[in-house]
């Protein structure tokens, strides 16, 4: 059979969502309950740096029975040109999925392209689905149910704020972007088939937040971005998520980030570590969210 990949979180339908949404809450509840990964590894291929991503991945296959592979670019043949092709195939050989954490997203299509076992983007350029699953999850707790709920997403319209948009919408949430001219998303976006929800871009950051349960942000300048820091800190100043902004929100309103963050940049330090977010909660539902992903995967092998 085929292996059924995730490298966008598109890949999912809105029933299949909901359930690894549920699963996920009965798992962070019994981190210990599966074993879904019993006698078996994952690869987990990091091209890029990580705290979040390495920590929950790792952890989290050990909850679930397995051994995570860890590989780093220069431990790997791709890095004195072996085809991605050919690493796909060996892959295939040795693990029962691989998680790819990168740049270019035509890296992570070609190696899923080729391999027989599940494909997990881990982060790509375009597109970071196992953060919006933890989001997800993190706002299922906080609300209950997800259909009809607005989230707010204020900043740069990078690869985080896709992914929310793409099952944020899926779940049936509206999802409202606000992002300076330049930053924004593609004006194409749509909600995948199924979805329940919508998307809207913006550029006022008040109107997006304007109704919203949850307020969310992501770091100004991301890796590779460092040639043009001044400018980004320039561009998105008036899209700091700070108090005021929380206030214009719905009442009750909570902050999220993706994290790292920057304190006294895209967030207040008085936010980051308030009484007002939900940030530290999305950094442990990575590793609950995964589980629930992973087991899904590899169970439909």
């Amino acid at each position: 059979m085929s292996a059924r990949h995730f490298l966008t979180g598109a890949e999912l339908s809105a029933a299949e969502l909901q359930g690894l949404l549920a699963r996920a809450q009965e798992l962070s509840e019994a981190p210990l309950a599966s074993r879904a990964l019993e006698g078996l590894s994952v690869a987990l291929v990091f091209q890029k740096p990580s705290t979040r991503t390495r920590v929950s991945f790792e952890v989290g296959v050990h909850e679930l029975g397995g051994h995570p592979v860890v590989l780093r670019a220069d431990e790997l043949q791709l890095s004195r040109g072996e085809a991605l092709r050919d690493t796909a195939l060996v892959l295939s050989r040795h693990v029962a999925a691989v998680g790819v954490r990168t740049g270019p997203d035509e890296l992570l299509e070609e190696l899923a392209r080729y391999s027989s076992v599940p494909v997990v983007n881990m982060l790509t350029a375009r597109h970071h689905p196992c953060q919006a699953l933890a989001d997800l999850l993190t706002l299922r707790q906080a609300r209950g149910e997800l259909e009809g709920v607005r989230l707010a997403y204020v900043g740069d319209g990078n690869n985080v704020a896709r992914s929310l948009a793409i099952l944020g919408s899926l779940a049936g949430m509206h999802v409202a972007i606000a992002s300076p001219e330049g930053y924004e998303l593609e004006h194409d976006l749509a909600p995948p088939p199924g979805a329940g929800g919508s998307i809207s871009l913006h550029r006022d950051p008040a109107e997006a937040v304007a109704g919203a349960a949850a307020v969310y942000t992501d770091v100004w300048v991301s890796m590779g971005d460092e040639d043009t820091a001044e400018a980004r800190r320039r561009d998105l100043a008036a899209y700091r998520l700070d108090d005021a902004l929380l206030d214009a929100a719905a009442p009750g309103a909570f902050a999220m980030h993706d994290l790292p963050a920057h304190p006294g940049e895209e967030i207040t330090s008085e936010v980051l570590y308030g009484d007002r977010q939900r940030i530290w909660d999305q950094a442990e539902n990575r590793r609950h969210a995964q589980k629930a992903l992973l087991e899904l995967l590899v169970g439909a092998r």
